[in-house]
């Protein structure tokens, strides 16, 4: 949630309201949705190639560490799905649109911030590797995490206003003063300290004449939250005249938190307050008006959720979630985080938002590519218990076997409707899709993303997924994508293998030699991509499309009870390597060169290579400027000749398959060829 305007009010009387901690030796309740964003977003880490993933995960480990450090136990509760009222649906509609504008800001050079599409799960990622205890919540974590943290006297972290709201035993502390980069010694001790400030709500109620604390949900609805936008309530503010008392440094932008407050503190109780509030609106509403206040004012009261119960023996209890008589394991599994919200949003509402991501917004929106996935995802979400069908989401019986995707064209969003995939119900029946044999999840994997299991023999278990996925997408593609993307990319793969080389404990010194320097000189490309480097949209918009097939074969895959291991995103994609990587390729590096100093790196990459050339159009492996003018004289010379060239693009790639086992053959030779094959 969020009230507008209350964090930089409440932060302009930092004296007033906040108290100076030394954080350590206790547990702490983390809101994760807004830790991620805030160290994605302060961390200065390159956003307009899709994310750095790498960097972002040594961020995330280096918070960890610096609590470690002053020996804090962090709990990490995360949002879920949306709400089953779909009452913040508006609000997540002008997020969407707001976050196209900046992606678009982004990618032609402005300033933004953005989160790349796959940051959640690298985030939940690092959280497992360090064995950070964190739970998924069914839907919004804020009621859960305030009767957490209140339960174990424990402060809570976080940058959502609603924080000012709740009413927290041990306080609550604000992301942008908490100091985790600047750690303290406890005087005449080796303990260390963060820094931090601890908002007292007792210190608000004070300084607006003690007033009642009941009263600040109703203050919060009045004001306009996440959850709460009403025109009919500027009718109240207008007429109220609410009394402004103090100055505020920040004039017209904390008025209507200054006057609100003011004048709720004349009340003694909410009924009061609420009572005074109707009087100002016309008699017609005021029923409607005062349901939906107090509904909204409930959202700031304990939740039933008792998170204590799942950290101290695994049972996630949401009794909003149990009416709706999802199968066990989806609860269970959604708890744990191995299913993302998109999966419950498409079981629960039938609705999913797609996130736009740094790309050519002149094109087709980037998750076009991965449709025929999420159809089967929504096919077998479709066959679930007939209790979920017959409870009432706002819509009139029968429920449709059509989902709604809210997803950007052009600049703004539009809501299309996408057919489901109806899968035998056999084979497919939600309530029994964990209990599948592992070959069937796998084969209706595989079936999915058009790949042959045999085609993957080769290729390093770690890595299946990632490589299946890219088989996917060489499928789908846009026909302007080249063999460099596709090089660039398998080079990027191996960042994870080579970091298991380095670390390994029984590494060859040679073997490890070369990986060292591998990944140094991978390094310095990634770092020259940086410091101003002009964006090229095409290229973006190709990768954008490959992290859409990530995502959702990703989504597919934890639906399925992984038949194939997850991945370690952390180490497959960085997005300034993969970008560097393509420049240097196109200009005066061979992927021969660049793995000449890592006999091992080479090979896999050969397996790499040949698993997804099998998948790749003719067309891949033609220069552009050959490809182009190739297609303007076919327009010319009519269709008998048409049919000719096919033959010849043909012989093309015969001769590249045959003369290329990895793609390490340079522009020119097969410039050469094309040209050779044109005059036969």
């Amino acid at each position: 949630m969020g009230i507008r305007g209350l964090m930089s009010f409440v932060e302009d009387h930092c004296n007033e309201f906040f108290t100076d901690l030394k954080l350590r030796d206790t547990k702490i309740i983390i809101d994760g949705y807004a830790l991620f964003h805030r160290l994605c977003f302060n961390s200065n880490l390159e956003l307009r190639y899709g994310g750095d993933y790498d960097s972002f995960a040594d961020v995330v480990q280096n918070f960890f560490e610096s609590l470690f450090s002053c020996n804090i136990c962090p709990y990490v509760v995360l949002d879920g799905g949306c709400d089953i009222s779909d009452k913040k649906l508006t609000t997540l509609k002008d997020r969407a649109r707001e976050k196209i504008q900046t992606a678009h800001s982004l990618s032609v050079g402005g300033g933004g911030f953005v989160c790349p599409l796959l940051i959640r799960e690298v985030f939940i990622q690092v959280l497992i590797k360090l064995q950070v205890c964190f739970v998924q919540c069914f839907s919004e974590a804020d009621r859960d995490i305030m009767t957490l943290a209140n339960h174990w006297n424990c402060p809570v972290l976080s940058s959502d206003s609603d924080f000012c709201i709740f009413d927290l035993k041990a306080g609550f502390c604000p992301l942008n003063s908490f100091q985790w980069r600047n750690l303290n010694t406890v005087k005449g001790t080796q303990d260390f300290y963060i820094p931090a400030k601890c908002f007292s709500l007792d210190a608000l109620c004070h300084y607006f004449s003690n007033m009642n604390k009941a009263l600040l949900p109703l203050f919060a609805v009045l004001c306009g939250n996440d959850h709460i936008n009403l025109p009919i309530m500027e009718t109240f503010l207008n007429k109220a005249r609410l009394p402004l008392g103090a100055a505020s440094s920040k004039g017209r932008r904390h008025h209507r938190v200054l006057g609100l407050l003011n004048w709720l503190s004349h009340f003694a109780e909410p009924t009061e307050a609420l009572d005074n509030v109707l009087k100002y609106l016309p008699k017609k509403d005021r029923e409607n008006i005062k349901e939906l206040l107090c509904c909204s004012m409930e959202e700031y009261q304990q939740s039933p959720v008792k998170l204590q119960d799942f950290f101290q023996c695994g049972t996630y209890a949401c009794p909003e979630a149990l009416n709706l008589g999802l199968p066990a394991w989806v609860l269970e599994a959604l708890a744990k985080g191995e299913l993302s919200p998109f999966i419950s949003d498409a079981l629960v509402l039938r609705r999913t938002i797609l996130h736009t991501q740094v790309e050519n917004m002149q094109q087709p929106n980037a998750h076009k590519i991965s449709l025929p996935i999420r159809q089967v995802i929504y096919g077998l979400l479709l066959n679930v218990s007939r209790h979920l069908e017959n409870v009432s989401l706002n819509v009139s019986p029968p429920r449709p076997v059509a989902f709604s995707e809210v997803e950007r064209i052009n600049k703004n969003i539009k809501t299309s409707t996408v057919d489901a995939i109806e899968l035998p119900k056999d084979g497919s029946d939600l309530s029994k899709l964990a209990e599948l044999s592992l070959a069937k999840r796998q084969i209706l994997l595989l079936e999915t993303l058009k790949v042959k299991q045999t085609i993957l023999d080769p290729v390093p278990t770690s890595l299946k997924l990632p490589i299946a996925v890219s088989c996917y997408w060489l499928q789908h593609m846009e026909a302007k994508a080249k063999v460099h993307h596709l090089q660039a990319l398998l080079l990027g793969m191996l960042v994870g293998p080579l970091h298991a080389m380095i670390n390994s404990t029984e590494k060859e010194d040679l073997r490890e030699d070369g990986a060292k320097r591998l990944c140094e000189e991978f390094q310095r490309v990634k770092e020259q991509t940086r410091p101003g480097t002009r964006l090229d949209l095409d290229t973006a918009h190709i990768f954008c499309q490959w992290q859409c097939c990530l995502q959702m074969g990703v989504y597919l895959n934890q639906l399925l009870s992984t038949p194939l291991p997850e991945p370690d995103l952390t180490r497959l994609y960085s997005g300034s390597l993969v970008h560097g990587l393509c420049r240097q390729l196109l200009t005066s590096t061979s992927v021969e060169s660049l793995l000449s100093v890592c006999p091992a790196a080479k090979q896999l990459y050969e397996h790499l290579f040949n698993a997804t050339r099998a998948y790749a159009p003719a067309e891949l492996f033609l220069p552009k400027s050959k490809s182009n003018s190739k297609k303007k004289r076919q327009k010319k010379q009519g269709t008998s000749q048409s049919k000719s060239r096919v033959g010849t693009t043909s012989n093309s790639r015969r001769w590249y398959e045959g003369n290329n086992r990895f793609g390490v053959l340079m522009v020119e030779d097969v410039e050469e060829h094309t040209e050779a094959s044109e005059l036969e």
